[in-house]
């Protein structure tokens, strides 16, 4: 009997906490209050905050979603051992978050990677944290650590150094994608800074490949750059000699000269 009660109340408070998100972020978008629209919406939003609120509530799905908090990708079977459940059980959970809008999922070759769907879901997961009192655990890759730096993924700069330069080109702009595509294209700031670096721009958009595109890294499970475009920036590396390629392995050795190039053009500190 007390753990049902607890359990309702459990329940009731994931919901409670739910919703003052929800209303936070509504009255944020909106900026005042309509009673009859708001009523109307209020009711809808009941609706769908006590459906996400039940798919979040399940343990093991509650394990997957905080397990992606971290922003890594993961794959179905990585996610059913973090949820303790058959792969089969893990692939249900993983649909029922899918389908509530909670994790996305990218087809990569012959892998599917499982992530958040966005900050806002995130920062739902960090609310209720506060709620329940406890932190979630950090993801702990184990990629040998000269893999892991920086290697090559077919023609492009993989590893921590490609997710690093990832996120710098998006800092500085130089990059742009559409929501909840993987694909990628140049500013026209960005195409100035790529033609200074040597890269002719339009010569790689006739080429018979994706001109650029987000790639998930294995090690890291963030996106580095791949594509036309990653490929030529591991060109210029290698011509640069930012890079040099160990021998017999993937992996890269970042050059003393290396670091101190990506720093100056890039603003990158390795």
């Amino acid at each position: 009997m007390a753990a049902a009660i607890n359990s309702c109340k459990t329940s009731r408070r994931l919901i409670e906490a739910t919703e003052c998100i929800w209303a936070t972020m509504h009255f944020a978008e909106h900026g005042h209050f309509d009673y009859d629209q708001n009523m109307n919406a209020q009711c809808s939003a009941e609706v769908a905050v006590s459906q996400i609120a039940s798919a979040i509530g399940e343990p093991a799905r509650a394990r997957i979603l905080y397990c992606l908090v971290d922003g890594r990708a993961r794959t179905a079977t990585e996610l059913a051992v973090v949820a303790d459940v058959s792969p089969s059980t893990g692939s249900s959970h993983l649909q029922r978050l899918v389908s509530e809008k909670l994790v996305s999922v990218c087809a990569q070759g012959k892998h599917r990677y499982y992530s958040l769907q966005g900050p806002s879901v995130a920062a739902a997961l960090e609310a209720l944290s506060v709620v329940a009192g406890e932190s979630s655990q950090k993801f702990a890759p184990s990629t040998p650590k000269g893999l892991r730096l920086a290697r090559t993924c077919y023609d492009h700069i993989a590893g921590t150094l490609g997710v690093l330069l990832h996120d710098r080109f998006r800092a500085l702009r130089w990059l742009s994608s559409r929501s909840g595509h993987d694909h990628c294209d140049l500013t026209a700031e960005g195409a100035a800074a790529f033609e200074k670096l040597g890269v002719d721009v339009a010569a790689m958009r006739n080429l018979r490949r994706r001109f650029a595109y987000s790639c998930v890294d294995w090690s890291e499970r963030r996106p580095h750059l791949g594509g036309a475009l990653g490929a030529a920036v591991l060109k210029v590396a290698l011509r640069e000699r930012w890079v040099v390629p160990e021998l017999d392995s993937r992996a890269l050795r970042i050059t003393n000269a290396g670091r101190r190039q990506m720093l100056s053009r890039f603003g990158l500190s390795i």
